[in-house]
């Protein structure tokens, strides 16, 4: 049996402090940072994805950070492609990858071992994409059936995205989705990962945190960030613009609605996204939790890390 390569994991919901506490055990251990964030792949969205800064990252090099443009999109196949090349620079240099960030398909999908049938074809799934709108929800999903059964079962029929991706797998490899992800769910994990969570104690800290990240971001200067999204084409039907803070904010810039009600259902998403963020991570019985009072205590995490052996000693 081979040994799999050590990587370790710094997630948890939002504004838990997973940047920070990533970085200082990167320094810790001599390790790199390899970037487990759907929205900061993204170049020109900085603020509202609450990238580290140079200054912050402290000389630590970050992997997967503004690698594509707003208008482009990225799914988890091309994060597990392009995340799995990194790591495999990295251990291949000595040094530690250490994978840091909330999204937590990205995460698993990367750790389990799962292939994918294909990035796509893009001309294929516009094709799809217009049947759909010319046929609807329900005549999709049984057309679907006749091919996949189990797909056409538990999906919606608003579900447009997954329906399309269905067919879009089938037509490139005469597969099912659901015989592809049998298939894959059999195969062993990629990584011996050890995988922490961070959360507080109290939900209210939390929520209290999210909220005052948002008001700090508007301080910063996201409107003024969307609005260059905006001037450059960027909209509302690029993955990107479906992120937290961007959606609200360019949708009141574009009806000319009131930003501050913008800003208050962007906290009020947020917390909502770190009530899932959390639902997602509490599935996973592996998971090792540090769980802060009311604020971070770096040091005391940093130890606890220790504890776990995930290194011999703090330098």
């Amino acid at each position: 049996m081979s040994i799999l390569p050590k990587i370790t994991v710094i997630t948890g919901p939002t504004a838990t402090g997973k940047s920070e506490l990533g970085i200082k055990l990167a320094k810790a251990v001599d390790g790199e940072i390899v970037s487990a964030d759907s929205m900061q792949v993204y170049k020109y969205m900085d603020i509202g994805t609450a990238k580290p800064s140079l200054v912050e990252m402290c000389g630590i090099p970050h992997h997967l950070i503004s690698i594509i443009s707003p208008n482009e999109g990225y799914s988890v196949a091309r994060y597990v492609e392009d995340a799995s090349s990194c790591i495999k620079d990295i251990i291949k240099r000595k040094k530690k990858p250490i994978l840091v960030g909330g999204t937590g398909l990205y995460i698993d999908s990367l750790i389990s071992g799962r292939t994918f049938s294909a990035r796509g074809d893009s001309c294929l799934r516009k094709t799809l994409e217009k049947e759909f709108d010319a046929l609807g929800g329900d005549a999709m999903l049984k057309k679907l059936g006749e091919i996949d059964a189990e797909s056409a079962a538990r999906l919606h029929p608003n579900d447009k995205k997954r329906i399309v991706r269905a067919f879009e797998i089938f037509n490139a490899t005469g597969k099912s989705i659901s015989q592809h992800d049998k298939e894959t769910k059999s195969l062993p994990p990629r990584y011996d990962a050890t995988k922490i969570a961070l959360n507080f104690s109290q939900r209210s800290v939390l929520y209290s945190r999210i909220d005052n990240r948002v008001d700090e971001m508007m301080s910063s200067g996201l409107e003024a960030e969307v609005k260059n999204l905006l001037d450059m084409g960027v909209n509302n039907n690029n993955t990107s613009m479906q992120a937290i803070g961007y959606k609200e904010i360019s949708s009141a810039i574009l009806s000319g609605s009131d930003i501050n009600d913008a800003v208050e259902s962007v906290k009020m998403e947020s917390r909502r996204y770190a009530k899932r963020q959390l639902t997602w991570l509490r599935r996973d019985k592996n998971v090792k939790w540090i769980v802060w009072d009311k604020t971070p205590d770096f040091n005391a995490g940093i130890s606890m890390l220790t504890e776990l052996k995930l290194f011999k000693a703090v330098r």
